[in-house]
């Protein structure tokens, strides 16, 4: 089982948002018959039967052994991972794209860059799984908080600078080219109402 799972194909995406099949997979982090989902779900065992096949049909689902019950085989299944996640490749013909909303202050860039990040590497991941190999990522997150707009503004600017010294610094005409992504964005915390969409530093 892998921890995360990106799912690329339209199909499969559809056959995981089915409201059934998203409980069929939360249970199947453990390993379970379709004899023991339904009594678990309140559901016939024809029904968890079918929607079990269809999840294993798009890869989301995995056989991990059969089980000799009297004159019946059961299986016994297990989701292929222990999250998964969408990816905009998904839904590519309608996918967000920085290019289309270039304006690096605004929400629907940052969503953009945000579904690349994730279109790009969920097809890192998938192909580092397909290769067997190592795949060496970074991510770095923290929190800050700015009294003033003013200093928000300011500290974009500085980071903007230092990162653009050091991305000069090291970048190179040969070698293997990496992506380089800061955001900065509100937090989001349950006592406060969400930010204003758009809000100019």
């Amino acid at each position: 089982m892998q921890d995360v799972e990106v799912i690329e194909d339209a199909a499969a995406a559809e056959a995981s948002l089915d409201p059934t099949r998203a409980r069929l997979l939360a249970e199947l982090a453990e390993p379970h018959t379709a004899t023991t989902l339904a009594a678990r779900l309140g559901l016939a065992r024809q029904k968890v039967n079918y929607h079990v096949k269809t999840l294993e049909q798009h890869g989301l689902v995995e056989l991990v052994e059969e089980r000799r019950k009297g004159n019946m085989t059961e299986r016994v299944m297990r989701a292929s991972a222990a999250a998964y996640v969408i990816s905009p490749a998904a839904l590519a013909a309608v996918a967000p794209d920085p290019a289309r909303s270039p304006d690096r202050l605004s929400a629907r860039w940052l969503l953009a860059l945000a579904a690349r990040l994730v279109r790009e590497t969920g097809a890192l991941i998938n192909g580092a799984a397909r290769s067997r190999k190592p795949l060496a990522t970074f991510g770095l997150d923290a929190e800050v908080r700015f009294a003033r707009p003013a200093d928000r503004a300011a500290f974009i600017g500085e980071m903007t600078d230092s990162l653009a010294a050091l991305i000069s610094k090291y970048h190179s005409e040969t070698g293997r080219p990496h992506r380089v992504i800061v955001a900065v964005h509100p937090s989001i915390t349950e006592d406060a109402d969400p930010p204003a969409e758009e809000q100019k530093p």
